[in-house]
């Protein structure tokens, strides 16, 4: 089952490398209390993620954060080392966290996995975008084809959040 507009998010450790090196961050201490931006990509470094999705995200930062979004997260089925180098590679590092879900834990109880075997990635994300309040979706923008990033884009975001 897919998680939907009024869940509460499973509970989840994600890792996320820094310049200080490598930290847990659990679900509660990224969404309690905050109002929190999500999106997810079927992999770090590919086309339409790193092309696309996230430079979205990065130039529409200040923006989101004008809206009252209090903190910006990526997640991707990758391992942190990987997840690190492309925050580095992008210019995000610091700016939003990019959580590695290397099991793809989190994502598998979103519902919102997807076998990319076909295309050699194995098991990843599904393309989307959440308004995350307080442990609470409000705003869930899930993608119908993995290579476009526009339901799930930083400006429906900043639409979805008004003026």
């Amino acid at each position: 089952m897919t998680i939907a507009i009024g869940d509460k998010l499973p509970q989840a450790t994600f890792k996320e490398k820094t310049v200080d090196g490598p930290v847990e961050i659990t679900t509660e201490n990224l969404f309690a209390g905050k109002k929190v931006v999500v999106f997810a990509v079927p992999g770090a470094f590919t086309p339409t993620c790193t092309l696309n999705h996230l430079p979205g995200y990065l130039e529409n930062r200040d923006a989101l954060m004008a809206r009252g979004v209090d903190d910006i997260a990526v997640i991707a089925v990758n391992d942190w080392h990987v997840m690190g180098a492309w925050a580095q590679h992008s210019g995000g590092m610091g700016k939003i966290h990019f959580l590695a879900d290397w099991d793809a834990g989190f994502t598998k109880a979103l519902g919102l996995d997807a076998d990319l075997s076909a295309g050699a990635l194995g098991v990843r994300s599904k393309r989307y975008s959440m308004l995350v309040e307080d442990g609470v979706v409000k705003s869930l923008n899930i993608e119908e084809n993995p290579g476009q990033a526009t339901v799930s884009s930083a400006a429906t975001m900043i639409e979805q959040l008004g003026a």
